[in-house]
């Protein structure tokens, strides 16, 4: 599907812009640029930006590129998790995506499996997922989460989470905040730190030698599934 900009259906609603099919090493900006054309209409946008993997840097420059072309971009739909906790972490509207296009991917690769949970993990809750699991919410203190691949968390992770909790070493658990009681990766278990991050800075932790270090996402890097 080719990148294009669907008007507002009536006064007061957002533009739509949808990047189409994302493949390996194509720009988003450059998928912005086509879908606006010559004389785009002005107001507000929502990126529909279906599987493209967009980190921070990748949004903020979209954001430019539509303010140049007198278009504010109020928020991102997705059902990529690492583009949604991109957004989340810039402050735009942020909603997963019906899975239909990651439905497809799964299709293609059956080893792939991505839960999506919407809603706070609440304390005495485990939530347990075969694959890679997106949190839209918090992880509160006494809650549980396991997954055989990466744990994302649109939310404050606050209580224990375990990534690649069958022996996945590449697995990682990412969040808007990461102030857990404790993290796991594989066999690897480490505390969460005591200082707050820099305001707007996702974090990631993540396996480094035999430790989990915990680090600014990197929001570009493929999803473990474990």
């Amino acid at each position: 599907m080719v990148a294009r900009l669907d008007p507002a259906p009536a006064p007061g609603w957002p533009h739509r812009l949808q990047l189409g099919s994302w493949q390996a090493g194509a720009d988003p900006c450059e998928a912005v640029l086509h879908a606006l054309g010559a004389d785009p209409p002005q107001g507000r946008v929502v990126i529909e930006a279906g599987a493209w993997p967009l980190q921070c840097s990748q949004l903020q420059a979209i954001a430019q590129r539509l303010e140049q072309a007198g278009l504010q971009l109020e928020g991102v739909s997705s059902c990529e998790p690492s583009t949604l906790v991109a957004s989340a972490a810039l402050g735009l509207r942020s909603q997963a995506e019906d899975q239909e296009v990651q439905d497809a991917e799964n299709l293609k690769n059956p080893d792939r499996n991505l839960h999506v949970h919407r809603g706070t993990v609440r304390a005495g809750e485990h939530l347990e997922v075969d694959g890679a699991v997106l949190v839209l919410g918090d992880v509160n203190p006494g809650a549980r989460i396991s997954a055989r691949g990466d744990v994302l968390i649109w939310g404050r992770l606050r209580g224990i989470a375990h990534a690649g909790c069958q022996g996945a070493r590449n697995a990682r658990i990412v969040a808007l905040q990461l102030r857990p009681l404790q993290l796991r990766i594989a066999d690897a278990v480490a505390r969460g730190p005591e200082e707050p991050p820099p305001e707007g800075v996702t974090e990631q932790a993540r396996l480094e030698g035999d430790e989990i270090a915990i680090s600014a996402a990197q929001l570009g890097v493929p999803i473990s599934w474990g």
